[in-house]
């Protein structure tokens, strides 16, 4: 890596992204990368039964912070409530603003095949951001700033279509700094309904083995960036 960049990643919930590119993050973060987490909601409805939804959204939102905290990075969380993400201008702008403030070199997002309403509309709504954000002709606060991407997550509830295209090696400290991280994270080790952190350990693994490494993450891309250019083979 030639110099450290800004990693954003956007999820649709507080764990999207720290379960399916955390290891990735925390691997970059000790390459001196600046790690940006955004959840687009709390993710909070998903409350056990000992925590109301706003006493479990306060503790996400302090898992967030803390996840991040660890990376050396930054967590944004914003205020729509769990399965009540909207996708119209307010919120592609906001989001467009969101990647001007923090200038990411690189997007990380759900991909749009999900069981998940919120993961879909993060989706859509990365896909809008990145382009108003790089465009000059869109008057904002801060000035235009292109990031690329946006590199799809693979995550056990968008799996419809999804392919792994681009694996990213998890080194073995990443992993451990993930370990550490996710495990503010209460319910991907305490859920009764998915082993989330046992799943995304195993999916790290089998997925190293493509790689011909220990461990590693996969993500998809738009079908344009898969065009391979070449004037011989």
């Amino acid at each position: 890596m030639s110099e450290p960049k800004t990693i954003m990643a956007i999820g649709g919930h507080i764990g999207d992204m720290e379960l399916t590119c955390g290891g990735v993050l925390a691997t970059m973060a000790l390459k001196g990368c600046k790690i940006i987490t955004v959840a687009l909601t709390a993710g909070e409805r998903g409350n056990p039964p000992h925590l109301t939804v706003p006493e479990y959204r306060k503790q996400k939102v302090e898992e967030a912070r803390a996840f991040a905290e660890l990376l050396g990075g930054i967590s944004v969380v914003w205020d729509y409530p769990d399965c009540e993400l909207p996708v119209n201008d307010e919120t592609r702008f906001q989001l467009c603003d969101e990647i001007r403030r923090y200038k990411p070199d690189v997007l990380l997002t759900h991909w749009g095949g999900s069981i998940h309403k919120d993961h879909i509309s993060t989706h859509q709504l990365v896909f809008d951001a990145q382009l108003l954000a790089g465009l000059p002709s869109v008057e904002r606060e801060e000035p235009a700033h292109f990031a690329r991407g946006p590199y799809y997550c693979e995550n056990w509830e968008d799996p419809n279509g999804y392919v792994p295209h681009t694996y990213m090696e998890v080194s073995d400290e990443g992993f451990e700094l993930w370990e550490k991280a996710i495990s503010h994270h209460w319910f991907t080790i305490h859920s009764k309904d998915f082993k989330y952190k046992e799943y995304y350990t195993h999916l790290m693994r089998v997925r190293g083995i493509e790689m011909r490494k220990t461990r590693a993450q996969t993500f998809m891309v738009e079908p344009m960036d898969r065009r391979v250019y070449k004037s011989e083979f």
